[in-house]
């Protein structure tokens, strides 16, 4: 499977085939007792790495081609409370010659029905080096994420 516990494969919400599984912790949540929107970043940060894990990728980036975050979005739909158990989902949503925007969805789901709490995107850039120059994905990284992905990725060249 993909190595980091409470992740794995899924078909719950498609596009999404790999969501990880938490709980919010107390030190999750801010005074009136919901989820500080500070720390959905880190959700979205284990499941990206989940995901890395999964399809066998270096967690960082390959030499010649390190990983560093660009951009983070992250819209808010519902807040999460403490020791709610949350579903993170992620997959690559799009692949340019230097970049990799991952797609990202939080739902809680430990009541009857799932909620939807948040959607996220993060876009990755490889640099030669760290502070360096941006480098093309490597070949084989850029195929086993559109083998994984299939007809849901975008790829610009």
């Amino acid at each position: 499977m993909s190595g980091v516990p409470g992740a794995g494969l899924t078909d719950r919400v498609p596009p999404f085939r790999l969501s990880l599984r938490t709980r919010v912790d107390f030190s999750d949540t801010d005074a009136v007792g919901i989820v500080y929107y500070g720390r959905y970043p880190p959700y979205f940060d284990r499941a990206v790495i989940a995901y890395r894990r999964h399809l066998g990728l270096p967690l960082l980036g390959n030499p010649g081609h390190v990983l560093v975050i660009r951009a983070l979005r992250c819209e808010y739909h519902a807040p999460a409370r403490f020791d709610d158990e949350l579903e993170v989902f992620v997959r690559m949503a799009r692949l340019g010659r230097t970049s990799q925007t991952a797609a990202l969805r939080v739902e809680e789901v430990g009541g009857a029905e799932p909620r939807h709490l948040a959607d996220g995107e993060i876009v990755a850039v490889g640099l030669d080096r760290y502070g360096g120059r941006p480098s093309p994905i490597p070949d084989d990284i850029r195929a086993r994420i559109a083998e994984f992905e299939g007809n849901a990725l975008e790829v610009v060249s």
